[in-house]
């Protein structure tokens, strides 16, 4: 890969120092490495045939309702593939589908958030490409770079992603659904809202240069209990169909999870209303207490796959 284009702001902020211009940093020496999906073996199956025999089974099985419009956002969830898997293929299925009729998207901005609660800000992967044992995608280097003038706590910083699941687990699935397409993949720290508002509008302008879609990666509930996990998720769910972020926030706290990543999940939503989308889809939902039924009374976790679309 060459030098990449500037496409950013006249200043740029990577790892915590400032560049007054892209000739006091080259964005060569930026790319090169390969980043690899280290939970592979772990979260999915680790190798190209089994992978690859996994996600285009889920994804045929999958039943996939049309969307209107075309597809600009997503939220999918990032558990192991046993588990969240049919509920992630599903919304896939709708992707690809879509793709097909109303075009392919240029790049897929992964957002995500890091378990370990490590991303200060909004810490995007630096490199060449990610590989998973399914194929190697490219990595949007002017696309990456674009989102650092969002806001001065958005920055190039792989140690976050090192071995976080929440991103790496949407890959195969877009590499099946979207083979043409580029990657960004980006883990959100803070729920700041002023941080997630800066980041919606900048992902906004990127899509007035090139097709984009944007995929919050988040699990919904968890808890013991399958009936307030069921009875919770559905009412989240008819708060992010009718694109009410205000009332999701103020349901979230810590000991209330309705989304593990809900700082992404509230920046697609906010992107998509940019973009003129009022009204999401719900493609499907399920809990793990739905398809194992032991786990009931110990650990249910929610999945859903919700579209936004114009």
């Amino acid at each position: 890969m060459g030098v990449a284009k500037w496409i950013g702001p006249a200043t740029i902020r990577i790892e915590g120092t400032w560049y007054a211009s892209p000739g006091e940093y080259d964005m060569k020496t930026r790319s090169g490495p390969t980043r690899t999906a280290l939970g592979a073996g772990k979260w999915f199956p680790g190798t190209r045939q089994a992978l690859g025999t996994t996600v285009t089974n889920l994804m045929e099985e999958a039943f996939a309702p049309e969307v209107e419009g075309t597809l600009i956002g997503a939220i999918s969830p990032h558990a192991g593939y046993p588990y969240s898997g049919p509920v992630a293929a599903t919304l896939y299925r709708a992707i690809r589908d879509n793709a097909a009729v109303r075009g392919a998207p240029d790049t897929v901005i992964v957002l995500g958030f890091s378990h370990r609660g490590e991303a200060a800000g909004v810490a995007l992967m630096d490199g060449d490409a990610f590989a998973t044992p399914l194929a190697e995608t490219p990595l949007d280097v002017e696309a990456a770079t674009f989102l650092l003038g969002a806001e001065p706590r958005v920055s190039f910083d792989y140690r976050p992603h090192m071995g976080e699941h929440s991103l790496e687990n949407q890959v195969p699935f877009i590499q099946a659904a979207l083979p043409s397409a580029s990657l960004v993949m980006a883990l959100i720290g803070p729920r700041d809202p002023s941080l997630l508002d800066a980041l919606a509008v900048s992902l906004g302008r990127l899509a007035n240069q090139k097709k984009i879609l944007v995929i919050a990666s988040s699990d919904m509930l968890h808890d013991p209990s399958y009936e307030l996990v069921r009875k919770t998720d559905q009412a989240t769910l008819r708060r992010v169909t009718a694109m009410d972020t205000v009332g999701i926030l103020r349901d979230w706290d810590y000991d209330r999870q309705i989304f593990c990543g809900i700082a992404p999940v509230v920046t697609a939503m906010k992107y998509a209303r940019t973009r003129g989308c009022t009204k999401a889809t719900l493609l499907r939902y399920r809990n793990s207490g739905d398809d194992y039924p032991e786990s009931r009374g110990q650990w249910v976790v929610g999945y859903g796959a919700v579209g936004f679309a114009v």
